[in-house]
């Protein structure tokens, strides 16, 4: 068995046994990235990855036992990272090196973890698809035409295609779990607060950072490393125990396929709603379906515009010298225009109607442990899809998962089939708030009647 054939959570057993070093399965990492380069999952690097695997097998020979040491893996490119650059998806940043790592990538390398490199995402994470100017397009493995989705595009194409065990990821509003539909993952968007997002805050705090992995047992080991709070976070808090216990009890769900909008839900993102409806009341649990809470009404519509405008807005002009704007892709700028039209009224008021948004979400699924949707609105998209209304566009496709950010609750995209194109679709599974070990503990006993992790595609054999 190759090396990239074992599961994060055995590579970590075989480390600790001593059956394979850190150094070894880093360079075979390292190796398989370079060979599979036009997938576009890495953007940069870390030239110094071999090194740092040899100090983790120094550590492993001592006895050390923290709970990611000598695991390699990749990180967004959203995240700072001391020592390698990171272009946060911008041909602008293209030199960016910052001087220290972001409060997570710290936690990961505190936990023994050796960063292979930045992983592919679009340019401040503005879209649902990974095409920026700085690295080849991040497409699924499973059709290399087309996009793995974004803006952790680049995460999920190195897992899936064997270039990494596990991979850091964010979500702001599906940015994990849109492309692990893609490409037959498993990604999980963690309850608001339960990974910080220092040194940010926020009192709309949408985005979180997360695990994307090939099965349950290996998200949950990245989120229990993920999952600690910084001083002065506003939402923080802290578990009692690690992810992974079972679970105890009959669970009532709600579902729906409702897109929200003026279109139709795609036969297969139904299908793979309705096969995994029928196999969790086969496990014993209730299903439940119910009208869509609320859809995208003009308001609301253009408060996800004016939000986006504004968050993405200020981080570019944070970010950005004056000098080096014209270098930003025509969708950035686009946001950067908005941006400079708002007035605060205009924000405040965007706000209110996504409060109101995701409060009606809650208010009518406060009866239900978990909620039950497509992840995405049909297959994964091909290569330069996006032309015209890319904000229309990415809403149509990518409509099911936003509502799980605003609200604050954990969700996770589970595969669900591949489909007569060899196309893969996923599942939405969205939690009550701080019940992210429930959710997950629901997502390991499908995987267990499921075996979605026996499938594989083409590249993670070559």
């Amino acid at each position: 068995m190759k090396p990239h054939e074992l599961t994060a959570a055995q590579q970590l057993k075989a480390l600790n046994a001593k059956e394979i070093s850190s150094r070894e399965l880093t360079g075979h990492y390292l190796d398989r990235i370079e060979r599979h380069a036009g997938l576009g999952a890495f953007v940069t690097i870390n030239e110094n990855a071999l090194d740092e695997a040899a100090e983790a097998d120094e550590r492993l020979a001592r006895g050390e036992r923290a709970t990611l040491v000598g695991l390699p893996l990749g990180i967004k490119d959203l995240a700072t990272t001391a020592g390698i650059r990171t272009t946060f998806g911008s041909a602008a940043l293209a030199e960016f090196v910052p001087p220290e790592d972001s409060w997570t990538v710290g936690l990961l390398r505190r936990a023994g973890a050796i960063v292979l490199g930045k992983t592919n995402t679009s340019e401040f994470g503005a879209t649902c698809y990974t095409e920026n100017d700085v690295a080849p397009p991040a497409v699924t493995p499973y059709a290399p035409t087309r996009y793995s989705s974004g803006s952790s595009g680049g995460a999920a194409t190195a897992v899936a295609a064997g270039l990494s065990p596990v991979a850091h990821a964010s979500d702001g509003a599906g940015s994990i779990r849109t492309p692990a539909a893609t490409c037959h993952l498993v990604g999980m968007k963690p309850s608001r607060g339960l990974v910080s997002p220092a040194p940010a805050t926020s009192f709309l705090s949408a985005s979180t950072e997360g695990p994307i992995a090939r099965t349950v047992e290996d998200a949950a080991l990245l989120l229990d490393v993920m999952a600690s709070a910084a001083p002065g976070d506003l939402y923080g808090w802290h578990r009692t125990r690690p992810f992974g216990d079972p679970l105890d009890r009959r669970l009532k769900i709600a579902l729906w396929t409702d897109t929200g909008l003026d279109q139709d839900v795609d036969p297969q993102s139904e299908l793979a709603v309705r096969r995994t409806a029928d196999l969790l009341a086969e496990l014993g649990h209730e299903i439940v379906e119910i009208p869509l809470p609320a859809r995208y009404d003009e308001p609301v519509s253009r408060a996800i515009l004016t939000w986006f405008a504004y968050q993405v807005g200020a981080v570019t002009r944070l970010m950005v010298p004056p000098e080096r704007i014209h270098l930003l892709r025509p969708y950035t700028r686009h946001l950067l225009d908005v941006n400079e039209t708002l007035s605060a009224n205009d924000i405040v008021t965007a706000q209110a109607h996504l409060a109101r948004y995701a409060g009606t979400f809650l208010s009518k699924v406060s009866d239900y442990d978990v909620v039950l949707t497509p992840t995405t609105n049909g297959a994964p998209v091909p290569i330069g899809h996006y032309t015209g209304d890319e904000a229309d566009l990415m809403l149509k496709w990518s409509c099911h998962t936003p509502w799980a950010n605003l609200a604050g609750v954990p969700a996770i995209s589970l595969p669900s089939h591949v489909d007569d194109e060899g196309l893969p679709h996923g599942v939405h599974l969205v939690g009550r708030d701080r019940h992210d070990a429930e959710l997950l503990a629901l997502a390991a006993q499908l995987e267990s009647a499921q075996l979605w992790t026996q499938l594989h595609p083409p590249s993670w054999h070559e």
